[in-house]
């Protein structure tokens, strides 16, 4: 069972971390090509692409020019240790222990408009380029075009290899959407987490985006293997919810 998750915007890069234990990102050349396509704009232009205010265009555009293709403990940060943000916060992975982050390596994959897929343990420099950024580059008009068919061949693989039949999706649909499900050969379940307002349940975007990051710890401590398994989650009152749920679409309400 692999499961996917969105990254976050906000970084925190100078925290301290509990492990010394790293990979590397596995398409840390694309990554660099889309660094140099980057590196091309003004912080003006930024601002324009990135729909930041000018203190983060200018941020990100130093981000760019003192980035490094070779990427150490030095220089980066293990991505399931640097990305903020709510569903990182529901994580919380500062205190997992190594056997913890050992398995996640093994059954998490981060999608990224830079790095395209990161295991957690993979080192990241600072950046900030969302999957829906329409930055031109060699292969098309915007980041899907760049990707094309490599994320989904790479989890295709990384399925096989582990022998495993099942994906769960916990990113959202601006990441998801990178991937052609149809060609993964695997089933695809959803978990998505709704909130009783106003005499119905709904998605709230901020609780769902925690919720997401503690369904990922929840996989992560139990080292969940079985899709099923999931219905035991029941983190901060949420419940399985059998009534609202398909083969498909965990559904957990509260």
């Amino acid at each position: 069972m692999i499961t996917i998750l969105s990254p976050a915007k906000t970084l925190r890069m100078d925290k301290a971390v509990n492990t010394s234990l790293c990979t590397n990102p596995i398409f840390i050349r694309e990554a660099s090509s889309l660094i140099k396509e980057l590196i091309k704009y003004s912080p003006e232009d930024l601002e324009g692409l990135m729909k930041v205010n000018s203190k983060l265009a200018e941020q990100n555009f130093m981000r760019h020019i003192t980035w490094e293709k070779e990427h150490n403990l030095s220089n980066g940060k293990q991505a399931l240790l640097a990305y903020d943000g709510a569903v990182f916060k529901g994580l919380n992975a500062d205190d997992l222990n190594e056997r913890q982050l050992a398995f996640a390596n093994e059954h998490l994959i981060i999608l990224s408009g830079l790095y395209g897929a990161l295991r957690p343990l993979d080192l990241i420099q600072p950046y900030r380029l969302e999957m829906g950024t329409k930055l031109k580059n060699k292969r098309g008009n915007n980041l899907y075009d760049f990707w094309g068919n490599k994320i989904t061949t790479y989890i295709k693989k990384e399925l096989l290899i582990k022998n495993d039949n099942t994906l769960i999706n916990l990113a959202s649909k601006e990441y998801s959407s990178i991937i052609d499900m149809s060609k993964i050969n695997a089933k695809v379940i959803t978990p998505v987490f709704k909130d009783y307002k106003n005499g119905t349940h709904k998605g709230i975007t901020i609780y769902t985006k925690r919720a997401r990051g503690l369904m990922s710890r929840f996989i992560i401590e139990n080292h969940i293997s079985l899709p099923s398994d999931l219905k035991k989650f029941n983190e901060e009152g949420y419940r399985y919810n059998e009534y609202l749920s398909s083969n498909v679409e965990f559904i957990f309400t509260r």
